[in-house]
């Protein structure tokens, strides 16, 4: 059963959900199922706008660490890059603008989504962090830095620290900060906003607004993610991710 459901509504706004118990830690399966999901609906004229987002205690936790250190070999690993950046690319490459709706914990790869977003609105219990560099990884600094200042990203990339969503309202990255029960009906409602516009001039709008962006945020990613092969070779990031995987266990 995959972890993403997509549903189009009358009103031209589509729902994409993700559901991956007990923390949305998404399998190699699950990112591409996410690509899937959006690039599909990018393909869909009667779509006018996307809503991102999950069930549970929060957005995203990042790659499944557990189903990395169960498999043998790299395909894991592989798998895990290549579905992120997928995932990453659909987001930023929709033709329609992409709201993420967050909530709770919205780590690692879940800053990938949403640093690709066109609008983020969060619920005032959200936070977000790049814990990377714990588990021997380097990635998502390309999508934080759409989030927060340069200094700030550093920071919060080396330290693997995290940061509030209301910090990210007062840096004007988040666009809507509301209680976690108002979260689906705040989105629906900028969402409307937009879907209310002419479809072809959105579209056109997305396009251009991609046409200027300063930086590549495919290629920033990919350039990130060969460290992260690196540090694999050297077989830093395998005793790391045992290390965080032995710590969750004992934890519960």
């Amino acid at each position: 059963m995959s972890a993403v459901t997509s549903e189009l509504r009358a009103d031209g706004i589509r729902i994409v959900t993700m559901a991956h118990p007990p923390v949305n830690a998404l399998t190699v399966q699950g990112w591409f199922d996410v690509a899937a999901a959006l690039d599909a609906a990018s393909a869909d004229l009667d779509t006018k706008v996307i809503i991102l987002r999950a069930e549970g205690k929060g957005f995203n936790a990042g790659v499944d660490i557990k189903e990395m250190q169960n498999t043998t070999g790299f395909d894991a690993l592989i798998g895990a890059n290549k579905g992120c950046y997928a995932a990453f690319k659909a987001v930023y490459e929709c033709s329609v603008p992409v709201i993420a709706a967050v909530n709770g914990f919205c780590v690692g790869g879940g800053v990938g989504l949403v640093g690709n977003a066109d609008i983020v609105v969060a619920s005032d219990d959200a936070y977000f962090g790049v814990p990377e560099v714990k588990q021997g990884a380097l990635g998502a600094a390309t999508h934080m830095a759409r989030l927060v200042p340069q200094q700030m990203m550093r920071a919060l990339y080396f330290t693997a620290s995290t940061i509030s969503a209301a910090d990210l309202y007062r840096f004007g990255s988040v666009y809507r900060l509301v209680p976690r029960d108002q979260l689906l009906d705040a989105a629906l409602e900028v969402a409307a906003s937009i879907a209310e516009k002419d479809t072809r001039v959105i579209r056109a709008a997305k396009e251009a607004l991609n046409g200027i962006e300063p930086v590549d945020v495919n290629k920033s990613y990919r350039f990130e993610q060969g460290f992260t092969f690196e540090l694999n070779l050297m077989g830093v990031s395998d005793e790391l991710r045992d290390d965080f995987a032995g710590t969750e266990k004992a934890q519960k």
